[in-house]
């Protein structure tokens, strides 16, 4: 599947696509939420001890086709009636406490060289958008692309307007690169799971990331590269203010800078 091209704008830039969940932090992007989720009263004890929401967001990235729907109807309805601005709130008060600590080094160098080489970053998941966006915001991605809950008069109805999962993902990815003008052929994408081959079959230059056991083989079959992220770490720590040394040092690098992150990118290809 390929994006339609656009008489306005010519498909010439270039994407990174990534997915979230343990592609770029080290677990679900919602599941990390669950205690205060808890704490402010929109989980129950008894969905906590019975585990179905956080089986849900585990299962996402190695569930087959049946198991997740079944979870997806279940967290629709959970769900169905909480407070769109105190979910907000919530994540906007504990994401650099709970998700900061979680993203991977490995994810956070590729994604600077990406940026370096002047590459769009799009967060693309199955998570909501109300938790993805603010992670996506603080990684500096360009795009986010997540699922939609409806919500009317503040609160989610238990419905969902779109579900960023499977050919979701591709009908997002090909919305935006109608819409940006991304040549997908020279885009590049990146996930951990079986269930997004068709994410990573859509663009030109396709990685599996910590893959799953499915994901694993169709990329050894299809000759893809294949990364190993395994350090969770700070990312304040790794993205500290510069100091006046920094900032002149860097300046006198200037294009010198795209060759290092040459070298980061293929550092982390010898890593499969």
């Amino acid at each position: 599947m390929t994006a339609q091209s656009n008489p306005g704008i010519a498909a010439t830039r270039i994407a990174a696509f990534f997915d979230l969940d343990k592609t770029i932090i080290a677990k679900s992007s919602t599941l990390a939420f669950s205690k205060p989720f808890f704490d402010q009263g929109l989980l129950n004890r008894r969905a906590v001890l019975k585990s179905s929401y956080a089986q849900f967001l585990f299962l996402l990235s190695g569930a087959d086709h049946d198991q997740v729907e079944r979870m997806r109807a279940h967290l629709a309805d959970m769900c169905t009636g909480w407070d769109v601005a105190q979910v907000k709130a919530i994540v906007a008060e504990t994401l650099h406490d709970i998700v900061d600590p979680l993203i991977f080094a490995e994810a956070a160098d590729l994604i600077a060289d990406h940026r370096i080489r002047g590459h769009d970053i799009v967060v693309v998941s199955a998570s909501g958008e109300e938790v993805v966006a603010p992670i996506a915001e603080a990684l500096g991605a360009t795009h986010t692309a997540a699922t939609q809950l409806a919500v009317e008069d503040g609160k989610y109805t238990g419905e969902l307007e779109f579900y960023c999962y499977g050919p979701g993902k591709v009908e997002a990815i090909n919305l935006l690169a109608e819409r940006e003008g991304y040549d997908l052929a020279r885009c590049f994408a990146y996930s951990d799971s079986i269930t997004d081959l068709p994410m990573l079959q859509v663009v030109g230059h396709p990685t599996a990331v910590n893959p799953d056991r499915g994901l694993r083989k169709e990329a050894a079959a299809r000759g893809w590269p294949i990364l190993t992220f395994s350090n969770p770490v700070s990312l304040r720590a790794r993205i500290q203010a510069p100091s006046s040394t920094t900032v002149a040092a860097t300046a006198a690098v200037g294009l010198s800078a795209l060759a290092a992150g040459a070298l980061t990118y293929g550092l982390l290809r010898r890593k499969r």
